[in-house]
Formats: C-alpha cells, sequence, structure tokens
C-alpha cells in the first residue's frame, strides 16, 4: 500500500460503507445501522447503570465533582480520584453522548466508530470528562464549519482527539490561575488544538503509513508537546502524577468476564450462531483502515471484540496486575478496535514481546506502566499482522523502552501516550522491515 493510498483511506469520509468483494457481501450477514447503533447503545446505559452496584445515587454525584475538578493528567484513575461508582457512571455518559453525536450527524455504526466510543469510554476511567472534551469536540467542529464541510467527516478526529482533555483540565484546575480565567484559557486551548487536529491527523499518518493504529494518539502527542512546550517557556509546569487504585480484581474479574462474554453472545446470535467468518477476520493485517464490521458484518465483530476482552483480562490477572481505571481503559480501548484492526493473531505476538521485556528491564510486569504498555501497545498490532509475529514480539519488545520515556515531552496532557510512542516504534521499525525484505507498501 502507497503512502498516498495510506492517507486518503484515513482521510476519506468514514460514515459512509466501503465497498467489499463479491466474496465478502456474500459471507457478511447485514445488520440494520439502526440495531447496530441500539447495541452499543445498550452497554453505554448498561455500564452507567453499573454504577449503582459500587456506590449510591449520592456518592456518585460528589465523585462526578471530584472528576470533573481534576486536572486529569496521566495517570489519574478516577476509581482513586473518586470512587468506581463515579468512574463508571462517567464512561457510561460520555459513551452515550458520543453516540448521540454520531447519531445526530447521521454517522454510520460502522468499526471505527465503535472503537472511537469504546475508546471514549475506556479513558472515561482515567482521564475524559464531560467538562474536558467538549472543547476539543467544538474545535473540530470549528474546522470543519472552515472546511465547509459536514462534521461527520471529522467525527473520528474529534472523538479520538479528545485524547487531549487533560489540556482542558489542566490548565483550568492545575495550574495557579484565578478560575474565571483558567476556564477561558483552557477552553480556548482546547478549542484551538481541537482546529488543528484533523489536518495534522491525515499528515501524521505517513509517518507510519497506518502500522499505528492510534494515529490520533501520535498527533495528539505531538500536539501536546507543543503546547507544553509553550506552557514551559511562560513557567508553566508540573509534575507526573499516578494515581492508581488497587483491590478491585474480585469484582471486576467478574465484572469484565461477563460483559465480554456477553459480547460473544451477542455477536453469536447476530451471526446465527455460527463462529463462521472468524477464521477469514484472523487473516487481515489490521493495518490502518481495516473496519472489520463492513469486512466481516457486526456479528462477527462483537465475537472478535469478546474474545479480545477476555484474553486482555486474563493477560493483567496471570501476571497479577490490578484492574483498575486506567487498566481497564486499556482493556476497553482493545475491545474498541476489535472492530478496527485487532484481532488474536496480531495482538498476541505484542503481548509476548511487551512481557519478555519486562523480564530483562527495569519495570515490574504487574506494574501499571508495563500493562498499559501491553495494553495500549497492540496499536503495533498490523506490524505483526502484517509481517509475521517475530516482528510483533519485537514491536512490543521497542514499544515497552519507547513508551516509559515519551510522556514526559507532553506533560501527560496526551491521554494516548502509547500511540505517541507507537507512531516512533513504527516508523523505526517497519522502515527497516521493509528494507530488508524489499517491500513496497
Amino acid at each position: 500500500m502507497s503512502n498516498s493510498s495510506v492517507v486518503h483511506a484515513v482521510r476519506e469520509n468514514l460514515s459512509e460503507p466501503k465497498e467489499e468483494s463479491q466474496e465478502e457481501v456474500e459471507t457478511v450477514i447485514p445488520v440494520s445501522d439502526d440495531t447496530k447503533y441500539y447495541v452499543i447503545l445498550g452497554y453505554a446505559i448498561a455500564i452507567l447503570l453499573s454504577s449503582l452496584i459500587f456506590n449510591t445515587p449520592m456518592e456518585i454525584l460528589r465523585g462526578m465533582q471530584a472528576i470533573i475538578v481534576a486536572p486529569s493528567i496521566l495517570v489519574s484513575d478516577y476509581f482513586e480520584i473518586a470512587n468506581i461508582g463515579s468512574a463508571l457512571f462517567n464512561s457510561g455518559l460520555l459513551m452515550i453522548v458520543a453516540i448521540g453525536i454520531a447519531r445526530k450527524n447521521e454517522v454510520n455504526m460502522n468499526g471505527p466508530l465503535m472503537a472511537a466510543i469504546l475508546t471514549i469510554g475506556g479513558f472515561a476511567l482515567f482521564g475524559k470528562n464531560l467538562y474536558n472534551i467538549l472543547p476539543i469536540l467544538f474545535g473540530v467542529f470549528l474546522y470543519s464549519r472552515v472546511q465547509k464541510e459536514k462534521y461527520n467527516k471529522f467525527i473520528l478526529p474529534a472523538f479520538f482527539g479528545t485524547a487531549l482533555g487533560p489540556l482542558v483540565s489542566q490548565v483550568s484546575f492545575g495550574y495557579d490561575f484565578p478560575l474565571i480565567q483558567g476556564i477561558l484559557l483552557a477552553v480556548t486551548f482546547g478549542t484551538l488544538a481541537g482546529f488543528v487536529l484533523p489536518s495534522l491527523a491525515a499528515h501524521f499518518v505517513r509517518f507510519h503509513q497506518g502500522f499505528n493504529l492510534y494515529n490520533i494518539g501520535f498527533t495528539c502527542g505531538v500536539t501536546g508537546m507543543v503546547f507544553m512546550a509553550v506552557f514551559r517557556a511562560f513557567g508553566y509546569d508540573h509534575e507526573g502524577v499516578l494515581f492508581v487504585s488497587s483491590g478491585n480484581n474480585p469484582a471486576f474479574s467478574l465484572y469484565l468476564g461477563l460483559l465480554f462474554t456477553s459480547f460473544i453472545v451477542v455477536g453469536l446470535y447476530f451471526n446465527r450462531w455460527r463462529f463462521k467468518g472468524y477464521k477469514n477476520l484472523l487473516t487481515h493485517a489490521g493495518q490502518l483502515v481495516t473496519d472489520f464490521v463492513t469486512i466481516s458484518g457486526f456479528g462477527i465483530t462483537m465475537i472478535n471484540m469478546g474474545i479480545l476482552g477476555l484474553i486482555s483480562t486474563l493477560y493483567v490477572v496471570m501476571v497479577n496486575g490490578e484492574l483498575n481505571g486506567p487498566i481497564i481503559g486499556g482493556i476497553f480501548t482493545i475491545v474498541g478496535f476489535g472492530a478496527f484492526g485487532k484481532h488474536t493473531k496480531n495482538i498476541l505476538p505484542i503481548f509476548v514481546g511487551i512481557y519478555l521485556a519486562t523480564l530483562f528491564n527495569i519495570w515490574d510486569v504487574n506494574s501499571t506502566g508495563a500493562l498499559l504498555g501491553a495494553l495500549f501497545g497492540t496499536t503495533l498490532a498490523p506490524i505483526s499482522g502484517r509481517f509475521g509475529w517475530p516482528y510483533g514480539v519485537l514491536a512490543g519488545f521497542l514499544h515497552m523502552a519507547m513508551v516509559m520515556n515519551v510522556g514526559a515531552v507532553h506533560g501527560g496532557m496526551n491521554l494516548y501516550n502509547n500511540g505517541f510512542s507507537g507512531g516512533f516504534v513504527a516508523a523505526f521499525l517497519v522502515a527497516i522491515i521493509t528494507s530488508l525484505k524489499k517491500e513496497v507498501i
């Protein structure tokens, strides 16, 4: 695939269905867009209502207040800052908001949109909230008006671009500005960041040629780096944070197990109680843009998402990691991208590479940083999907070293730190691989 074709694929209006081959059309079981919306909305509502299992309505309300005023830079676990119920309520609420915006703008419920919605839900457990995402969304909206294009053409940069939510929260509540001044500055900076994201994302995809699934994460990393450099130039800086909770494994092993099993059951229902089509899904490398909903159908995609959720949860439990907000957010993101490029065959080599890296480097395999590297490092899944599992293992190994060193440049303002790291690893590694293999991408 050429650079120009990759850029075209990312820049095109992903609200429109892709054209499939005749063979793929015959194997895909059709599901109406309304039905897809109802299913994803149902999960969002279920996550929101599940908050009541853990906390009372009053506790959730107080926790939501704490979430809104938290600076929210990496790593800020809303389980710890507020409480579990508030974090789940925030997650479900933001998913519902995203679904509502997409529906109003007539965006098809395809793989990229499902990935965006689940990613928002995941990061709503540790960094995104209703206050800090709105300026980003508005900035992208302004960009669409300037370009005289429909907002739905830029819905993915808008949704994924909410990774810069901490930029809004930190300026509002993390520095020493008077409250009103801080909020005005934060909204201005957030809107500006959202405004520049679509054009930057379209250009930066050339850098990694679609082998970093979190392209907006790389874009937000560069954007956050620029803003952070300006802040530091004026004497505004902050220390890194690590607010994480512990002791949640018994409850969330069951919670996530039931949740992701239900994905498989729902997928089987829409796929006529068969796994037919799953083997074909595993043949795709996952390089941007790979929409499994269009290629394999909604049912098989839901099955794939459920399987990825169970595998990711099992990995965390097996290495004695903590199922806290950031880790569950990482699992949600993998599940979301189970509709948009990830499957068992291309993520497992990344897990192996990360695990091997922890055996030799200074980070414990079950530390929050290492687990986040493993979960979000699956952004490099297309490398193993395209070039084979040994290269996937190598990508995971390199990613572990890289991701632990790039967060300082954006000061935790970019929640998708692994997408930022993944862009560099993909650009570095793919150039070498293709040179050795003498392949033309």
